[in-house]
């Protein structure tokens, strides 16, 4: 007979798979990022959502989480997985590159965010103890969520996620002592002595060297062994195992186990095996990370909440701002500009997962009253629970900053004066700076003009000559010089912006040689009745040089090739010049020439 099966001891791990299932695909769908998902997930099923009715309801007990505890152990390998993909994608030489924005703006960003912090706090707790635990618990941001937000956005590796970055870091290297202090001030433990403290940060420095030394000696010639099997079950196990024993080492060592995983993945970083074994822990990290995230909504008490709404929401959005501020300040001497320093202070204004650690362990230690911490943790959850909607609100401010100073530098700079046989690009996309790369090449004299203010900037940083203004105004126009420009060349992808473009040039030069991009050949037939000298329609020159290609590659001769694709392209032209009342733009040209 079939021994009886405990559904229950399945029912957590179906139930998140489930909402796995369900929210990814939703918020995707939604274009929302899961993480909100799986927050908002955690607190409708956790204990302090559904939980709630299952003295009532006892069925409700299969829909809901009620082992916060085991689902915390589970969650925290979601923020060491994290943090061993991060070490894996860095290496030793570019952290030491950062170590200027990591222990400098890391540090002073934990210590002056902690100061100003514990100066408030002290008005509510009235202790220094209690106040700067609280100050170093909000100081801290969220590494487990503020790195996911970034990577959706793709914004790693900008100036602002680096930044954010490297305060993460400097704060992942700060919990370890932190937690250390925190254990020779509890009143429960008076043992606890300053040489103990010493010696367990002896131990946790000797694990580190250990760590490291061990994962120089080991790591290649374990996974050059591993790879001979060339069995992809054997190679995730490896990487499983790496990512286990090395986190588990630093944890009993008293280090936090994502700093462990942090450490191999630089120490793999720097192996022929970087890559696969990122793929292959990527799924792992996203689930476990899924699993925090609800663990981290399951902590959010929504009817502490409704008790005292407007304080909690007072306090969230003071610590939020405070920090901002801070941070904002802080990263100027340290190269970001305004909006930089505007989406960093957002991103790392919220309180993070590590708070929720030290807040529990003063709790527990008896150095935060259990009344204020318990609303301080609900606080913190809050903050965290908003970072995906400051990360979009930091994206946007840094824009419309970035815009706003851009237009005024690039408005600043005037087009230069009339040069005889310039061509004028409108447009400077990726077409346009194709465009004007062939003419810097053949040494034609060329000035470009762009409406994108950032594009401009960028450009004219780099040495180009491009100028912010609309190419559809005629006296624009004449500013850049059009009464001697040799040709125009439109390379915008809008085709009322080029049908404007080519009404004021045409208005202004009847005569000049207009050459313009075209969307397809319906589009390009409307160019040529507008007047334009050849319309370039994408969809047909992407045939031809796909045709040009294969031919070339299955051995046709190259000039056959060229002279057919030419031949080709002329015939789409002729077809295209459907319009026989077609002005002669050449009359034009012989009577510019003969009244000079």
């Amino acid at each position: 007979m079939a021994a009886a099966i405990d559904l229950h001891a399945y029912q957590e791990p179906i139930l998140f798979l489930a909402t796995a299932g369900i929210v990814v695909p939703l918020f995707h769908r939604l274009k929302v990022s899961p993480v909100l998902g799986f927050l908002a997930a955690g607190a409708l099923l956790g204990p302090y959502g559904l939980g709630r009715l299952i003295p009532s309801y006892p069925w409700i007990d299969w829909l809901t989480f009620t082992n916060p505890e085991g689902t915390s152990r589970l969650a925290e390998f979601g923020v060491v997985f994290l943090l061993f993909t991060i070490g894996i994608e860095l290496s030793w030489q570019r952290l030491r590159l950062l170590r200027r924005m990591v222990f400098g703006f890391g540090s002073l960003q934990v210590l002056l965010c902690t100061l100003a912090l514990s100066l408030f706090a002290f008005k509510v707790v009235d202790t220094v103890t209690a106040a700067v635990v609280i100050g170093i618990a909000f100081a801290l941001s969220s590494t487990a969520i503020v790195l996911p937000v970034l990577a959706e956005q793709k914004r790693l590796n900008t100036t602002p996620g680096r930044a954010s970055f490297s305060a993460l870091l400097f704060q992942d290297l700060a919990v370890a002592p932190i937690l250390l202090t925190i254990a020779v001030l509890d009143t429960r433990q008076p043992e606890v002595t300053a040489l103990t403290m010493a010696t367990a940060l002896l131990q946790a420095g000797l694990a580190l060297a250990v760590i490291v030394v061990l994962g120089r000696i080991v790591l290649r010639p374990f996974f050059q062994m591993v790879s001979v099997t060339k069995s992809p079950e054997l190679f995730m196990a490896a990487c499983l195992l790496v990512v286990m024993v090395t986190s588990l080492v630093a944890a009993v060592s008293g280090l936090s186990m994502a700093l462990g995983a942090f450490i191999a993945g630089i120490l793999l970083s720097e192996t022929e095996y970087r890559r696969a074994v990122d793929t292959t822990i990527q799924p792992f990290k996203g689930l476990l990370l899924g699993v925090f995230f609800v663990s981290v909504g399951m902590s959010l008490d929504a009817s502490r909440f409704l008790e005292a709404p407007l304080t909690i929401l007072a306090v969230a959005t003071f610590v939020v701002a405070l920090k901002s501020v801070i941070i904002y300040w802080l990263s100027r001497p340290f190269g970001l500009n305004a909006a930089e320093a505007a989406e960093t202070g957002l991103l790392l204004g919220p309180g993070g997962e590590f708070a929720l650690v030290i807040l529990g362990s003063a709790m527990a230690a008896g150095l935060v009253p259990l009344e204020p911490g318990q609303n301080l943790l609900l606080v913190t959850t809050l903050t965290m629970v908003a970072i995906p909607f400051f990360a979009r609100l930091g994206r946007r401010l840094s824009r419309r900053m970035e815009k706003k100073r851009s237009l005024d530098w690039a408005a600043a700079a005037p087009p230069p004066p009339e040069e005889p046989g310039r061509v004028i690009v409108a447009g400077y996309g990726r077409v346009g700076q194709l465009v004007g790369d062939m003419l810097q090449r053949h040494k034609v004299p060329h000035l470009a003009i762009d409406m994108d203010p950032v594009r401009v900037a960028e450009q004219r940083k780099a040495g180009k000559p491009v100028y912010f203004g609309d190419g559809s105004h005629p006296e624009f126009l004449r500013a850049c010089g059009i009464e001697q420009a040799r040709a125009l060349v439109i390379t915008l992808d809008t085709p009322s912006a080029i049908g404007a473009v080519v009404a004021a040039a045409r208005q202004e030069r009847p005569d000049i040689t207009i050459v313009s991009r075209a969307r397809d050949d319906k589009h390009a037939a409307q160019l040529y009745d507008l007047g334009v000298d050849d319309a370039v329609p994408e969809t047909i020159e992407a045939s031809l040089q796909l045709s040009e290609a294969v031919l070339a590659d299955i051995g046709v001769p190259m000039g056959l090739v060229i002279a057919s694709i030419h031949e080709r392209r002329d015939e789409f032209r002729a077809v295209l010049r459907r319009n026989p009342r077609k002005p002669d733009r050449s009359e034009f040209r012989a009577r510019r020439t003969v009244g000079k």
